[in-house]
Formats: structure tokens, C-alpha cells, sequence
């Protein structure tokens, strides 16, 4: 979990080849060809499904699928807390290494792209005093099963603590 552009999928997909499991991105659920918004019924279907399986790593917010029982039956939840620009950063190199086409983590027929709206989110919509006092219910929440991350060093320290 954490702000857009600070590197959720690509973690996500990194802890999934470490230990063999399969990896959920939020935004393959909640996209439909065209950056359409599926239907909400058929995407929570979707994520507790894949909530059925024994192990699991799920990248991405999105409260409104299943997220009290995301929290509660995670291992571990990571916190990726970038600051706005080195988010905003990060966004704009995956621009420009996908753009016209669609990511792993993104869904079918949802190009990369960088407008107005995603630069708005990502420096201050998504970035509002409701989601970080959210992000930090989590931490007191969960204070022995969250680990905040806030660059690029921590996500490699953490990795290289990680068991095999």
C-alpha cells in the first residue's frame, strides 16, 4: 500500500517471484479496457477469489475491496510513503518506459499514460490529510505486522533482510 508512483506493483511482483506466489494488482481489478471502472460487484468477486488462496500479495489501497480483511489476514503490510516528488519522479520515468502500452500491472488495454489528472493525484489528491491519517490508523493498527518504507534505500534494505 502507499502513494502512486512510489513502486507498489513492482515490489508486489518482486516479493511474489521470491517466494512463489501469486501477486493481486488492484488496478488490473479495477480497470477495464479503456480505463474504464469495472463493475464493482464483479471486482470484488474478483478479489475474494484470489483472497481464497492459501498465500497471497496484493498491491495497491482500493478500500473498497475487501481491505478490513486485507489487513487482518496479511502477513505483513508494507507501507510505501515516498515523498511527492520522488513519487512524482518515478511516475514520469514509467511514463516514458511504457508509454502506449500496457503494463503487467495495469489492465488489458489500459495504456501508460501521464495527464493533468494522474500529476494532480499524485502531488496532492492522493495525498490528503484522510490518507495519511488512514496510513497511519494502519501503523497503529497493526504496529507489529506494518513496515513503513520511505525510499528507495529502505525498499533495498528491506529486500536483503527478507528469508529466502
Amino acid at each position: 500500500m502507499g502513494y502512486s508512483g512510489a513502486g507498489k506493483s513492482t515490489l508486489a511482483r518482486m516479493l511474489g517471484e521470491r517466494y512463489g506466489i501469486q501477486v493481486l494488482h488492484f488496478d488490473r481489478v479495477h480497470w477495464a479496457p479503456g480505463w474504464q471502472e469495472r463493475d464493482r460487484g464483479e471486482a470484488h468477486r474478483l478479489v475474494h477469489k484470489f483472497m481464497e488462496n492459501p498465500d497471497w500479495v496484493i498491491d495497491g489501497n482500493y478500500t473498497k475491496f475487501e481491505y478490513e480483511r486485507r489487513l487482518a489476514e496479511a502477513d505483513e503490510i508494507i507501507l510505501l510513503l515516498f515523498p511527492r516528488l520522488v513519487s512524482f519522479a518515478r511516475a514520469w520515468k514509467r511514463y516514458f518506459q511504457y508509454r502506449g502500452r500496457s503494463r503487467a500491472d495495469m489492465g488489458e488495454g489500459c495504456p501508460e499514460k501521464m495527464d493533468l489528472e494522474f500529476m494532480r493525484w499524485i502531488l496532492w489528491k492522493g495525498r490528503t490529510p484522510e490518507k495519511r491519517a488512514e496510513f497511519q490508523a494502519i501503523v497503529e493498527r497493526y504496529p507489529r505486522k506494518t513496515v513503513v518504507l520511505k525510499s528507495q534505500r529502505d525498499i533495498d534494505r528491506y529486500l536483503e533482510g527478507l528469508p529466502c
